[in-house]
């Protein structure tokens, strides 16, 4: 019966419907929700009409890694210093992140597994190596970029439901404090209380530039296209 109502202008199926329906999904209730049969009731049809178009499971979440990672253009700035060319791919990654931060690990499990999740790889180590660095210190640094930027999330969302959940009585209560312990929370209780995420990140971000320009190299910096021994 459910197949009978559902192919009332239901329109076609194709494999892209199927995995913005995936996606939809992860985003509204999470990963382990996803199934074959989940996303057939999902767009009305009978399971069995979707491997038509996606053979399995595992091909579904490739594909919704896939999607996620290619909805955004990875910025190429090829003339830009190196610096320029790690804020922007941090910058898109964050993006990424914030708009689909129930597939974000999908896209990182599986970042190895199509040209999309390896097209801002290669960048992003290419990046590192043209900055100077050998190629386990490039794996490092692209390493750290990703975490600030998924751990800005975090804390972001952190952030969000502490100011969500604090009323008057929160800052009544910082006002009761002893100055003499805690004279530093009592002054800035404003500050703290205040969140621009954009800003937190852009600082945040600037700091971790700086940290990595200043690591020692163990060569001097890539031209564009060269071949390490072309130094």
């Amino acid at each position: 019966m459910t197949e009978a109502l559902s192919t009332t202008g239901r329109g076609p199926l194709t494999r892209d419907r199927i995995i913005d329906a995936a996606v939809e999904l992860i985003e509204r209730d999470g990963e382990d929700a996803v199934s074959m049969r989940r996303i057939a009731t999902e767009l009305g049809y009978g399971v069995m009409s979707l491997y038509n178009h996606v053979p399995n499971k595992e091909a579904l979440l490739d594909g919704v890694a896939e999607q996620v990672m290619s909805r955004l253009t990875v910025p190429y700035l090829p003339d830009a210093d190196w610096r320029d060319q790690a804020r922007a791919l941090v910058r898109w990654f964050h993006a990424i992140s914030r708009r689909n931060p129930h597939c974000v690990n999908l896209v990182i499990e599986r970042q190895l597994r199509s040209a999309a999740g390896l097209h801002p790889l290669e960048l992003a180590l290419a990046t590192a190596r043209r900055a100077g660095f050998d190629g386990v210190t490039a794996v490092r640094v692209m390493r750290a970029f990703v975490s600030y930027a998924l751990g800005s999330l975090v804390n972001e969302a952190r952030l969000t439901h502490m100011r969500e959940n604090a009323g008057d009585d929160t800052l009544g209560y910082v006002s009761t404090l002893d100055p003499g312990q805690f004279p530093n929370t009592m002054e800035l209780a404003p500050a703290l209380m205040n969140h621009d995420h954009e800003a937190d990140f852009e600082f945040g971000l600037e700091l971790l530039i700086s940290a990595v320009a200043a690591l020692p190299r163990d060569s001097a910096p890539l031209r564009d296209g060269a071949a390490p021994d072309e130094r």
